[in-house]
């Protein structure tokens, strides 16, 4: 049996064909902040189980280059951990995540 169609000179965009999303999440490893550390264990909760987003995890403590790729995404020179970010658009930190939590809107805020 011969195929009618011809496949060869098909294209697929990867983005709408990947059922799963690279989430980069800015944290640290090594923090006193009680706080810090809360948001952090949200974010790893809610993140690290759900379906289609793979939690790409990035410990600003350990490289000087990635808090300031992090605080670069952020546009902040003082941004501060946990903050999100899929590929090179920024997401959003804790208090936006945690919004969009609350308000039923993470996949939004994650665009997926």
């Amino acid at each position: 049996i011969h195929s009618i169609f011809n496949f060869s000179s098909l294209r697929l965009v990867p983005s709408i064909f990947d059922m799963s999303a690279q989430i980069t999440y800015f944290y640290a490893s090594v923090t006193g902040n009680l706080e810090t550390k809360k948001q952090q264990q949200r974010i790893e909760c809610v993140l690290g189980p759900k379906e289609g987003v793979e939690l790409v995890k990035v410990d600003i403590t350990a490289s000087e280059a990635d808090k300031k790729k992090m605080r670069e995404l952020a546009g902040d020179d003082g941004a501060l951990p946990p903050q999100l970010a899929k590929g090179d658009v920024y997401l959003g930190d804790f208090k936006a995540f945690d919004d969009a939590c609350e308000n039923e809107t993470l996949d939004e805020f994650l665009k997926l």
